[in-house]
C-alpha cells in the first residue's frame, strides 16, 4: 500500500482525531450533554482520523487522487 497522507495533514488528523474521540467519549459517558448519537458519531470520526493519520493511508485521498506526502 502506498502512503498518501503526510506532513501537516498527518499531524492534523492525529491531533483532531484525538480531540474528537475524547469529545465522543465524554458525550457517551455523560460528561458532555451532547447525547449518545452525537457521542458515537464523534468517537467513530475521531477513530477514522486517528487510523488514517497513523497508517498514512486514506481511501478518500486515494479515490480523489490526493497525495500529501512529502
Amino acid at each position: 500500500m502506498d502512503k498518501n497522507v503526510g506532513g501537516i495533514d498527518r499531524t492534523g488528523r492525529i491531533v483532531v482525531g484525538i480531540v474528537i474521540a475524547i469529545a465522543g467519549i465524554a458525550a457517551l459517558t455523560g460528561y458532555w450533554a451532547a447525547g449518545a448519537v452525537i457521542g458515537g458519531l464523534a468517537l467513530v470520526i475521531g477513530a477514522i482520523l486517528l487510523v488514517t493519520g497513523t497508517t498514512q493511508k486514506c481511501p478518500i485521498n486515494e479515490a480523489a487522487g490526493i497525495d500529501t506526502t512529502e
